[in-house]
Formats: C-alpha cells, structure tokens, sequence
C-alpha cells in the first residue's frame, strides 16, 4: 500500500497501544489552575516530556520498530532524519530490540539532541542545514546499505503509535472539548486527531505550527506565508509535510494557527515557573497559542501535550534572561555623574537601598560623548518589576545623577 492511500484508524492505534503498554511511559495529564487564571480557559497538560527520551517520538517510533522484528524475515537494521527526538527515539528502541540504528541529523541539530542519540548506541550522520537535506541523504543511505527508513511522521505506523496519547488523555480528562497540539510534519496530531474523531468527535482539534515554519498550514488552507531560516522550535521546523499527514489533518483537524517566536519563548518560560517542567520550543506551542489566541480559547477545556523536553540549555538560559527583560526583572541603566573619588560608591549605594541587586557594572570613560570631566556608568540589575525599575531611576535623579534605562 502507498502512502497515498494508506490509512490509520482507532483500530490501529488500539494495537499499538497494546505493543507499547509498560515500554513507555503513560505520563500525566494534570490540570494547570495558575496557567488556566492567566489565559482565562481550563489547562490540562500531558507531559510528554517525561518519557525517557523526554520526547512522544518514542511511541511511534517504537511501533514501528516492534511491528518490524514481529514480521518473519529479518531486518538489517533502521535509519531515520530527524532533528533529535525521533532520532532519540528509533535510537533507544532499536538499542532495546537488537537493531542497528543509523540516525541522519541536520548539522546544527543542538549538541545535547545529538550526544544523547550517540549515547543510546546509533551510528549519528550530520548531513544539510535543514530536516529535508537529512531526510533525503537518509533515504539514500537507506538504499544503499539495506536498511528500514523509519520516516518521523509520514508512516501510518509512526501516526499510530503517537495517537496513543489521545487514548490516554481520553481517559485520563474524558471532559476535554478542545486540544491544541504542536504540528511539525503532523504526525502527532493526526495520530490524536484519528483516535478523537472516533472516540469523542465533538472534541474540538487545533494544530499550532510557529510562523517561521507554516508549511502545513500553506498546504491545508492554501495560503503562502514566507518560510523562515531557523526558530527555537527545531523539532516543529519542517519545510514540507507528509503525504499521508497532510490527508488526515485536512480530513480530521477543525484548525491550525500560527505562533511567534516571541509567544514559544514566554511559553517555555512559564511552564518553566509556573509548572517547574522543562520544554523545548515545540513542546510549548501549544500554550503560545493559547497565549497569543486567548478569545479564541476562552471559557474552554483545552488539552496541551508538552511533547518534548530536548532544550539546549543555552537556549534555555538566553530563553529565561530575555523573559527576565520583558517582565521588568533584569534592567540595564545608564547613569552619568562628575567623576570624583567615591562616585562609584554612591551609585551603588542609591540602587542597594533601592531594593535593586546589581549584576554587572561598566565604568566607562574612554567611550562616552560625555564631557572629559564626567563618567558613565552601566549598570545591570535584577529588579522586581518595571515599577521598580522606575522607582531606582528616580533614586539617582533625586541624588542628582542623571539615569535612564536603555
């Protein structure tokens, strides 16, 4: 069968739930009431960032995997693309099962993504600057050394072992009329959108794919938004969606909306507050789009799946320094003052009592439009607010230094 005509029902979903019961992990699905006050709906998270390879891949990829050792004549071994967490996935699995794994990775697939799929025994192939480069490398190795291409989302196999998630939402929040789920090639929500249909088809399904990457929704509702270079949701970046993919979304998902990078990065950082779990840009779309949509969720029921937890943790750390900026809690300042002994003191000595904890001082004198006799001085603080930020600028004036935020 091809896969323009394959299909994945309920029916197919239910075995690979089956192949998968006690070899992943069925992770929670527990409501948020901090996020549900923010966005004015009721959030319920299924963290799939607990799975061992902190990613859903796993489920699909394994039901691939397992359906390939069940079949009589044996397998040499399994390549796959990916940018890091089917490659995890097909990885750890094939490991589990005896089979060799090749895994072709993007060549600036973020470091901890490729030394944890080395560390579960794959051969890794750094190959093109983006998924579809690798992809296509990955088929031609495939062909030429005699191995299963194991395709991230195009494969009903694949499409049903992710749709085992929804068996579990289901069951875990069987009150839900609405999800909103991350959509890269569209495997993981025509896998869930398949299972909903069948089981409750009043359930509303929204696909949430970053602006930078839109290409299932320039393919599904036929408009062209421009494709960007790059975005922190890596593991959504696909230029083109699959064949099979495309069918079931148009067939069985009511919607898909486009985030910023700006809202998967205040995303990310909130799950990370507010519900202390680390996720990577695609796991946190979801939310974006409750965050950047709010009417269009309001009053709902909505499930989210944090779909995978593979941050690079400079990532994370620039993703919480620029939140930290937006909210008011890190500021940067500038302050001018006569350039006698003790001056330095005194600023400082202003912010402390300001309530404002200082992260970086730069004396400057060679580079400031100042006059000769002057200094500027640039502070960065850690601060409580924007009021705050305000209050500290109005200390050094009423002292009579001149001091602006910048």
């Amino acid at each position: 069968m091809s896969i323009e005509t394959a299909d994945v029902t309920l029916a197919d979903i239910e075995a690979a739930a089956a192949r998968l019961a006690g070899q992943v992990l069925d992770t929670p699905c527990l409501e948020s009431r901090t996020l549900s006050q923010i966005v004015g709906a009721q959030v319920f998270l299924k963290f799939e960032n607990l799975q061992f390879t902190a990613s859903f891949k796993e489920r699909g990829a394994l039901n691939k995997l397992a359906t390939l050792v069940e079949r009589a004549e044996p397998v040499r071994g399994v390549i796959a693309a990916s940018a890091g967490n089917h490659a995890q996935g097909v990885a750890h699995h094939a490991q589990r099962l005896g089979l060799r794994a090749v895994i072709v990775m993007p060549q600036h697939t973020p470091t901890v993504k490729v030394e944890r799929t080395r560390g579960f025994g794959a051969e890794v192939v750094l190959h093109g600057e983006t998924f579809d480069a690798a992809r296509d490398h990955a088929l031609a190795l495939a062909e030429r050394e005699g191995l299963v291409f194991v395709h991230p989302f195009d494969d009903p196999l694949v499409v049903a072992g992710q749709g085992t998630i929804a068996l579990e939402m289901l069951r875990a929040r069987p009150d839900l009329d609405t999800l909103a789920i991350a959509v890269g090639g569209g495997g993981l929500i025509s896998g869930i959108a398949t299972a909903v249909r069948a089981l409750r088809p009043g359930i509303e399904i929204v696909g949430v794919q970053t602006s930078r990457f839109p290409s299932m929704v320039n393919a599904v509702k036929g408009t062209n938004h421009p494709q960007g270079a790059g975005t922190i949701a890596e593991g959504i970046a696909v230029g083109r969606p699959g064949l099979l993919t495309q069918r079931l979304v148009k067939e069985r998902v009511d919607d898909l909306l486009l985030v910023d990078e700006g809202d998967i990065e205040q995303a990310v950082l909130m799950l990370l507050e507010i519900e202390k779990t680390v996720v990577e840009g695609a796991g946190a779309a979801g939310l974006a789009a409750l965050l950047k949509h709010p009417a269009r969720f309001a009053g709902r029921k909505v499930g989210l799946v944090l779909c995978g937890g593979n941050i690079d943790p400079l990532l994370l750390a620039g993703i919480i320094e620029r939140g930290m900026v937006r909210a008011g809690r890190l500021a940067r300042i500038r302050v001018a003052a006569r350039d006698t002994p003790g001056v330095l003191a005194r600023i400082t000595a202003i912010v402390a009592a300001a309530g404002a904890n200082i992260d970086e001082v730069h004396h400057q004198r060679a580079f400031s439009t100042l006059s000769a006799q002057n200094v500027e001085v640039e502070l960065v603080l850690q601060t409580r607010n924007p009021a705050h930020v305000r209050e500290v600028i109005a200390a050094l004036q009423a002292a009579g230094f001149e001091a602006a935020s910048y």
